[in-house]
């Protein structure tokens, strides 16, 4: 064979190569790409779409935070059994991101956010009139498995549309929206039910995700570098989501959303049955308020995202567990004005840490990003699950002190998670 012929046939093989290769990753060639741009009213449009599917997601999902004390005493339960009300929401939403990274292949990323965010309104609204304990608990748990829908699917968007200059910024962004809709939920719900009950408070938090669903809707682009995958291809997703395992600094990225979500909602758990009890004895107004720490994340989100961009997601991410850290640490001082520092020390630590965490799933994973972010947020969400649960037991056993020390543990290990992804994306 001629080495003209030869020549021809090898450049064949590269085009389907690149052919079959951008099925597997469920993307259009790269020269076909049309990216949003920073700048232009799309981008714009995707960025506050965006940041109102993370407010109405971290507001449905955690309103329940500054009612877990009165859950305890209206339904006779422990403290670590009101935070079931909040686990039960985070495992079932942890699991559910598998089925949603693969639901969207076929039903689209715009559709089934909205629907998720619709129904997990809805079934907000369910728990405001629930009359038992344990009917309560079973909305809260479809609550967080239709909330699944969202945060895999809305860091794929992001990965697949938005141009990569701009990827750090707009899921800087997207973060802030989860940190003003984690704070609007707790603020909410705490402040109405000091004047009024729990229940009217988690209706008000439910109208809100109802209005934001909508918003999403008529805000978000359609997907531009996204192609529909037709019918449930079970091999294709196993072998997507075993080939991440493969990346070598992915699992370490799993892992820092695990521990550095454990710590943040294992604070935010106990420190409301601390700060209510002598010597503090804050009301439910007061108790909420605290969570208004909650806007230095929303700045340290955004602020993270352009620091990653500019100086490298490898010195910003270490930084901010260290931050994280420093915060559980200073917790342990008396003075309500230290315990307050601690605490918001503790929230820009974790969404500076789980805003780069995020950027770095999507530029590491080698293709089929959905499977990837649906892997992170699987070990995100286990990590609320899990820890916020057991934290209650280090509670019981030696109270705000035990709590911290395994605060700390966690954020040991999520900083050693740090330095090996930074080393081992750097081979």
């Amino acid at each position: 064979m001629s080495r003209a012929a030869n020549k021809q046939e090898t450049t064949a093989s590269e085009v389907a190569s690149r052919a079959e290769l951008m099925l597997v990753k469920n993307e259009p060639p790269a020269e076909s790409r049309q990216f949003l741009v920073r700048g232009t009213p799309a981008f714009r449009r995707a960025t506050i779409a965006l940041f109102l599917s993370g407010f109405a997601t971290f507001s449905l999902l955690y309103c329940v935070q500054p009612l877990m004390p009165i859950f305890s005493e209206d339904f006779g339960v422990t403290p670590a059994a009101s935070s079931l009300s909040l686990s039960l929401s985070t495992g079932f939403l942890a699991f559910a991101i598998f089925g949603a990274a693969a639901v969207s292949e076929s039903l689209g990323r715009r559709s089934l956010m909205f629907i998720s965010l619709l129904g997990a309104a809805i079934c907000t609204i369910v728990c405001a009139v629930s009359p038992s304990w344990h009917m309560l608990l079973v909305a809260r748990a479809l609550e967080g498995f239709l909330l699944g829908g969202v945060p895999a699917v809305a860091m794929t968007y992001l990965a697949e549309e938005i141009e990569p200059r701009g990827l750090g910024g707009a899921m800087g962004l997207y973060i802030a929206g989860n940190a003003f809709g984690g704070m609007a939920g707790r603020v909410v719900t705490g402040t109405i039910a000091e004047f009024l009950s729990w229940r009217p408070a988690l209706a008000a938090v439910g109208v809100l995700g109802l209005i934001a669903a909508v918003g999403f809707l008529c805000l978000l682009p359609p997907s531009r570098n996204f192609i529909p995958r037709n019918g449930f291809d079970a091999a294709f997703h196993l072998k997507a989501w075993g080939g991440h395992f493969g990346n070598p600094a992915l699992p370490p990225l799993f892992a820092i959303g695990f521990l550095v979500m454990g710590s943040f909602v294992t604070v935010y758990n106990y420190a409301g049955f601390r700060l209510v009890a002598d010597p503090y004895d804050l009301s439910q107004t007061e108790l909420g308020l605290i969570f208004t720490a909650y806007l230095f994340g929303i700045v340290a989100s955004w602020a993270a995202g352009l620091l990653g961009d500019r100086i490298g997601h490898f010195v910003v991410l270490p930084a901010g567990v260290l931050v994280a850290a420093l915060g559980a640490a200073i917790t342990l001082a008396t003075p309500l004005p230290l315990v307050i520092l601690g605490i918001v020390l503790v929230t820009i630590g974790f969404f500076v840490t789980h805003s780069v965490a995020s950027a770095l799933v999507g530029r590491l994973a080698r293709g089929a990003k959905g499977h990837a972010s649906s892997l992170y947020l699987l070990a995100y969400y286990l990590g609320s699950s899990i820890a916020g649960s057991v934290g209650g037991s280090f509670w019981l056993a030696d109270g705000w002190s035990a709590v911290v020390t395994f605060i700390l543990a966690m954020l040991t290990a999520c900083l050693v998670a740090a330095f090996g992804v930074a080393r081992l994306a750097r081979h």
